[in-house]
Formats: structure tokens, C-alpha cells, sequence
């Protein structure tokens, strides 16, 4: 490998050896509007404890390091091996990382990130979440209805989201249900075009989708980033991670950003790339996808690899361990990176947009900003939260179902009871089956907010609503119909079946005098007429 103390420089070509096209000045001025957000000196550490109680241990361990770089309006790739820190990276541009452990600065445009950036910026989660029972126009209209100010009539919402529907072209399916475990819905690409139609909502300037293609086939991968493509033509900044993308969705990147254990290995035009590896030694094979290929050298198993090494010891040096091996590569990486003209103009391009602004420890962490009130949020919360109940009837079926069976067993085995000793007893019995059934019943509503926990965290630090909202939204839509009901059934029931409280004014005295017989079961006294030695 070359020397980490050369200076790297890439000449300027309209097409790279391996025919990927250079973006020219025509394709410059495309991007000239939009925000531009830059990361200086981004460093982010967690505290890991190992062990056992008495002999745990916190280890600091170093996710970024020194991370820098500029994000223009069009399509920002973040590339790297798994747990090299492209999601941590993501995050913590889109400010939604812990503060602690985290330093350096993110500006939009060389000034602070607002307060409620967060809020204002989209964010696509790598696991779609998204009510599935619900249509993908009804998703739509619950993101626009909570997060597009109240002073917006219904017919401009409703205008926008007709037009985000026909941009993301899913007029076909507008009015279908999204799909569940239960319910066959939309395929996986609309259901991503869902996602991210959710987010374009608010219309930002800075869109951030965490691992977009996971879990499609190349093919709907593919068209998802034509999609991401089109609205970055558009001066919108589109920041991304992925992993091992197709040649054609490699093709598509205008920047990109290699990770590895943290550390930067390249920042710059995606189309550069390959003649930047090219330059520290790195060639890469006819016909092969450039982001393998990147890969591949990171790790340190390519053939490229493998022949610079070569060519530099004469032999491949087989003894030596992979973990060191690789951490040295990246090390040189590193380092190479840091001596080349890319971090040079990079770093000066950081300073001008900085300006000697820096800002504040957790300016960009304060309070969640909303845009519409307690009651507007517990509206369309509970109204969400009904709909989800009548669109998944499978639940709530089989648990009334299930209430009354029970119902009618227990109702079964102490049917007929008798105003005598054993007939205080078995209502003692009834009694006890009708408190447990109650608070066994109820923890099954942890199960409630535990389903819905990655819906719940997406949509709260996106600033849809208020902690308190959703918790009062669903415990009037779904916890108090889904316990009462059930509770109302199995108490009549039981009540009707065992008549248990039958002549109360009557037989009181009756009941009492042989409730106490029954505890005094060894007394020679007669209470009543009820022998305590037959109780």
C-alpha cells in the first residue's frame, strides 16, 4: 500500500475506469438550492458493563471518531460494514442520539440545528412502522392531521396528500389496507413508499432513511431509489445508510461516506471513489459492483487486497491474525484518507460554512416541539386507535370468546349453589374465580403498548404528539373497551347462572351466622340450627 504520508489527488474526468458517469457542471446546478448540513469532528462513545454483580466492569467503547463531512441536496449515501457505525452516524445527524457521549457540531446551512429539528426533518426507521390496519391514505391523513399546523383547512391537507400519493405512485393502492400478520396488504415497496409518504408530509428539506432496501428484493430496492432520486432532483437533501447496494443503485449516488470501526475512509463524489482506491493501491476488478468492492477492502478479503499485499511483502502473510490485520488496514485507511486533497478541500469548505459558529452542548436536544393541541392529538389518537380495533377484529373476538367460555364452566361447576354452609363456601370460591379472573385479564394490557412500542417511539420524538395524549387516546379507544366488555359478559354470566346473591335481605342473617359456623368448625356450639361438626 502507498505511503500514508502522500498527498492523494484525483484528477477530474468525465468517466472513471470503470465507466461510471462524473457529474458534470450542469449536474452541480441541479443541487444549488436546499439545506446543506455539515458534521464537524463528530465523535460519540457509549458505556458498556460486563460481568456479573460484584465484579461488573463499564468499559467506554468509541462508536465515531472524529467523523467530519458535508451533506448536499441529492441522494448521500453512508456506506460501511455491519457495526461500523452508519446507523449511529445517521442518528446522530438527525439528532435523535443520547447527548451524552456525543460531541462535535452539526450545522444546516453554518448555523445551529433549530430545537425542534427533529420535528421539522424526516426520518424513515428501518422497520416500516405503520398502522397496518389502516389504509395508506388513512396513514397519510393521521401524519398530516397532527403534524401540518391546525390553521390549514382540510381540503389543503387533503390536496397534499392526494399529491404525495400520485408522487410516490400509489394511487393504485391508496385505499387499501397497509396489511398485517392476519390481513394481506400492500407488497413491501408500497409499504416503504408509505413510510417515507408519511414523512414528506411536513415537506422537509432534510430526509434521513435508516437502511431503505432492507428486506426488499433488488428490483423494489432499485425503484425505491429512482424514487429517493427523483425528489432529490427536486433540492432536497436525502441522507441515507445502506448496505451492499446493486451497481444500478450505486450509480445513483452523488456523495458518499465510508465507515469502518467508526472511523471515516473516504467522504466525497460517489463516482470518485474508485479512482481514489486506485490511487492508495486499491484496484478494483472488471465487473465488479464498486460497493463489494469497498467492502471487500475494508474487511480485507478482497483479491485486491490480497494482491497488494503481494506485491508489497512478495508473499501473502497467511499467519497473520484477521482482527489485527483488519484493524491496521482500517487504521491506514484512516490515515490515508486524512493525508489526501478530498479531506484537505473538505476540511476547508467546513471552516466556511462553520464561520466560528459553534454550538451549544444540546441545542439540538431540547423539548419536542408539537404543532397541534392536547385535545386535536387525543382526537385522531383514539379515532386511530378505534379504527385499528375494528380492522383487526381477530384479538378482541377471540378474547370474548374466551370470557365467555370460561363463563360458562365456572358457572357450570357451582351452578345450583344452596343457601346452607357449603353454599357460603363455594360462594367464597365464586368470588375468588371472579377477582382473579379480573387482574389476571388486565396484565394483558402491558401487551398493548408493548406491540406498539417501535410506533410509539417514531412517532413521539417526530413530534405527532404528547406522551400523555397517547395514553389517554388509547385507553379510551381500546383499554376500557377491551376490559369492560369482556369483565360485563363474564360478571353476568356468572351472575345469572349461580344467582349469587340471591335473597340477600332474607337469608342475611342466615348467611352471616353460617359464614361464622364455618370458622369455628371444631366449636360443640349450635348456631342456627347448623351443627359446626357437619360443616
Amino acid at each position: 500500500m502507498s505511503s500514508s504520508n502522500d498527498q492523494v489527488s484525483i484528477p477530474m474526468s468525465q468517466r472513471n475506469i470503470n465507466g461510471l458517469p462524473k457529474k458534470t457542471s450542469k449536474d452541480v446546478k441541479v443541487f444549488t438550492e436546499g439545506a446543506v448540513l455539515s458534521f464537524h469532528n463528530i465523535c460519540y462513545r457509549v458505556k458498556v458493563k460486563s460481568g456479573f454483580l460484584l465484579g461488573r466492569k463499564t468499559v467506554e467503547k468509541n462508536i465515531l471518531t472524529n467523523v467530519n463531512g458535508i451533506m448536499r441536496p441529492g441522494l448521500n449515501a453512508i456506506l460501511g460494514p455491519t457495526g461500523g457505525g452508519k446507523s449511529s452516524l445517521l442518528d446522530v445527524l438527525a439528532a435523535r442520539k443520547d447527548p451524552h457521549g456525543l460531541s462535535g457540531d452539526v450545522l444546516i446551512n453554518g448555523a445551529v440545528r433549530p430545537a425542534n429539528f427533529k420535528c421539522n426533518s424526516g426520518y424513515v426507521v428501518q422497520d416500516d412502522v405503520v398502522m397496518g390496519t389502516l389504509t395508506v391514505r388513512e396513514n397519510l391523513q393521521f401524519s398530516a392531521a397532527l403534524r401540518l399546523p391546525t390553521t390549514m383547512t382540510n381540503h389543503e391537507k387533503n390536496e397534499r396528500i392526494n399529491k404525495i400519493i400520485q408522487e410516490l405512485g400509489l394511487e393504485k393502492v391508496a385505499d387499501s389496507k397497509v396489511g398485517t400478520q392476519f390481513i394481506r396488504g400492500v407488497s413491501g415497496g408500497e409499504r416503504k413508499r408509505t413510510s417515507i409518504g408519511m414523512e414528506l408530509i411536513t415537506d422537509p428539506s432534510v430526509l434521513f432513511l435508516d437502511e431503505p432496501t432492507t428486506g426488499l428484493d433488488s428490483s423494489t430496492a432499485n425503484a425505491v431509489l429512482l424514487l429517493l432520486k427523483r425528489m432529490s432532483k427536486q433540492g432536497r437533501t436525502i441522507i441515507f445508510s445502506i448496505h451492499q447496494p446493486r451497481y444500478s443503485i450505486f450509480k445513483l449516488f452523488d456523495s458518499l461516506t465510508l465507515l469502518a470501526s467508526g472511523r471515516l475512509m473516504f467522504h466525497g463524489p460517489a463516482q470518485e471513489a474508485l479512482e481514489y482506491f486506485a490511487s492508495a493501491g486499491y484496484q478494483c476488478e472488471p465487473y465488479n459492483n464498486p460497493a463489494d468492492f469497498f467492502l471487500d477492502v475494508i474487511n480485507g478479503d478482497s483479491s485486491a487486497v490480497r494482491l497488494n499485499r503481494e506485491d508489497q511483502d512478495g508473499k501473502a502473510n497467511e499467519t497473520e491474525e484477521p482482527s489485527q490485520g483488519d484493524m491496521s488496514l482500517i487504521e491506514k485507511l484512516a490515515e490515508f484518507y486524512g493525508n489526501s486533497t478530498f479531506c484537505r478541500e473538505m476540511k476547508v469548505e467546513l471552516d466556511q460554512l462553520a464561520g466560528g459558529q459553534k454550538s451549544k452542548k444540546g441545542a439540538a436536544f431540547k423539548e419536542i416541539t408539537y404543532t397541534t393541541s392536547f385535545f386535536h392529538q387525543l382526537k385522531w389518537i383514539s379515532k386511530r386507535s378505534f379504527k385499528n380495533l375494528l380492522g383487526n377484529p381477530q384479538a378482541s373476538i377471540a378474547q370474548i370468546i374466551v370470557t365467555i367460555i370460561l363463563g360458562l364452566v365456572i358457572g357450570a361447576i357451582f351452578f345450583d349453589l344452596k343457601l346452607d354452609s357449603t353454599g357460603i363456601q363455594n360462594r367464597a370460591g365464586v368470588l375468588f374465580f371472579l377477582t382473579t379472573n379480573q387482574c389476571f385479564t388486565s396484565v394483558s394490557v402491558v401487551e398493548l403498548f408493548v406491540v406498539e412500542k417501535k410506533l410509539f417511539i417514531h412517532e413521539y420524538i417526530s413530534g405527532y404528539y404528547r406522551v400523555s395524549s397517547y395514553f389517554f387516546g388509547k385507553l379510551l379507544s381500546d383499554l376500557l373497551p377491551m376490559r369492560m366488555i369482556p369483565s360485563i359478559l363474564f360478571t353476568c354470566i356468572i351472575y345469572f347462572m349461580l344467582d349469587i346473591f340471591r335473597a340477600v335481605g332474607k337469608s342475611q342473617n342466615h348467611c352471616v351466622l353460617a359464614l361464622v359456623a364455618s370458622v369455628l368448625q371444631h366449636s360443640p356450639i349450635w348456631l342456627y340450627d347448623v351443627p359446626a361438626k357437619n360443616i
